[in-house]
């Protein structure tokens, strides 16, 4: 496949309109906020769950210390309870219970099992909490032998446990209002380093495009600064470079003019022969590939400006044909009329169809329809990396070299951006190529 490319070619030369991501939509900010493949929601996450494992470390804290301290006032007081218990059944009164603070006597049998082995045939005293009815409530125990007898006190602990089960209760919900403040507060953040980061994107897709001005500029020493920086040295050196290259490509074409002229001269005074034939045809490439050379180096120097003026698009587009000699099929619709530079627009449409007939395949065809003008051939149509990458001179798009030199698209999308207009590549069903050229719509 064989394919003249261009250097200077730019995503609006393409036919791939680039990651979703990088699409213009109206939904495109909604999605792009929602995105969960988003950093903001990666660090929202992550803080989101540092936020619930340190909720979850205060509240396992905060409920076992509150938890402790129940027990240890509820220990104290069973065990106070049955000191006066004890000393009334020294002094033979039967011990009192009193149901306002929650304190139960038992004496012998009514004891729980649990409660009887701890005791043992020690004196004591002795406390257990017992947890076998939750439904019931909780209870603090502490018994003694008193003269052979079991004695014991229980204290009700469900007060304690309901006190317990609304912490806990309280806890969650504050857990999840501070979750409700920090999850936003933290999208905002991620949103504020984003924004910095989606700026150098931005700044990197202008350059891609061909703004080799374009900067970051931005201040600060964090992290996002640095690669701030990065990208304006990247693109100083790479400016630097594009200029050098096409200084270099202007000089060529400027020193090879004068021997040119001379050369061109001398072969117009050799005798009429095949030999002299052959030699004046390919002085004819050379001063064309200069002179393509130098309409480069203009373009790449900013140079060109464009002279507007109404024209018909359907007259110069059959012109264009005609001169070029070549067997191309041309459908106009209509009489479309629009204010650009005529002869940036000869040149662009000569050299699109010259290019489909150099390496494409028959027919061609051009189609003109309002300010939209439409080359199409039936080749091979272009290589993946052409439509992927963009042009680029010299390049053919051929394995062999030598069938032309990579330089019709070139000056074919220079001599776009200076009129304004939008020249698109793409590849054809099943086959062949597809130059569009997109002329602004304002007519004369």
């Amino acid at each position: 496949m064989r394919r003249t490319t261009d250097h200077a070619a730019t995503p609006e030369t393409l036919s791939d309109p680039g990651p979703a991501s990088h699409r213009t939509s109206p939904g495109s900010a909604l999605w792009r906020f929602a995105d969960p493949r988003s950093l903001r929601w990666k660090v929202a996450a992550g803080v989101a769950a540092a936020a619930c494992a340190m909720a979850l470390g205060i509240g396992i804290l905060v409920h076992q210390t509150t938890q402790n301290r129940s027990l240890s006032i509820a220990r104290a007081g069973a065990v106070e309870d049955l000191g006066k218990a004890e000393t009334a059944f020294r002094a033979g009164q039967p011990p009192q219970s009193h149901p306002a603070t929650g304190a139960y006597y038992r004496v012998g049998d009514e004891l729980p099992d649990e409660l009887r082995d701890r005791i043992g045939s020690g004196a004591g005293p002795v406390t257990w909490y017992d947890t076998r009815h939750p439904l019931r409530g909780y209870e603090m125990w502490a018994g003694s032998r008193v003269n052979g007898t079991l004695l014991a006190v229980s204290v009700d602990m469900g007060p304690e446990q309901r006190s317990l089960e609304a912490l806990d209760r309280h806890m969650r919900y504050a857990a999840l209002a501070m979750l409700a403040v920090v999850v936003p507060l933290t999208l905002l953040a991620a949103e504020l380093l984003l924004r910095r980061l989606r700026r150098i994107a931005g700044t990197a897709r202008r350059i891609k495009r061909g703004d080799l001005d374009a900067r970051t500029a931005s201040r600060g020493h964090d992290e996002i600064s640095e690669i701030s920086s990065a990208v304006d040295l990247m693109a100083d050196a790479l400016q630097e470079r594009l200029r050098g290259e096409q200084r270099f490509t202007a000089d060529v074409a400027h020193e090879l003019r004068t021997p040119l002229t001379g050369l061109v001269t001398s072969a117009s005074l050799l005798p009429e022969s095949e030999p002299t034939d052959l030699v004046r045809d390919r002085v004819q490439v050379l001063r064309a590939l200069v002179d393509d050379l130098l309409e480069i180096s203009r373009l790449d120097a900013g140079a060109e400006r464009a002279d507007a003026q109404p024209v018909p698009l359907g007259e110069l587009v059959t012109d264009c044909v005609r001169r070029t000699g070549l067997d191309t099929r041309v459908t106009v619709t209509g009489h479309p009329v629009t204010a650009t530079d005529p002869r940036r627009l000869d040149r662009i449409v000569t050299n699109l169809i010259l290019n489909a007939h150099r390496h494409g395949g028959p027919p061609v065809e051009v189609t003109v329809d309002g300010t939209t003008i439409v080359v199409r051939d039936q080749g091979p149509g272009f290589p993946p990396e052409i439509l992927a990458h963009g042009p680029q001179r010299f390049r053919t798009g051929a394995v062999e070299r030598g069938h032309g030199h990579g330089l019709g698209l070139t000056i074919a999308l220079g001599q776009a951006r200076v009129i304004g207009a939008r020249l698109t590549l793409a590849n054809a069903v099943p086959r062949g190529a597809v130059a569009t050229l997109e002329l602004p719509d304002q007519e004369g």
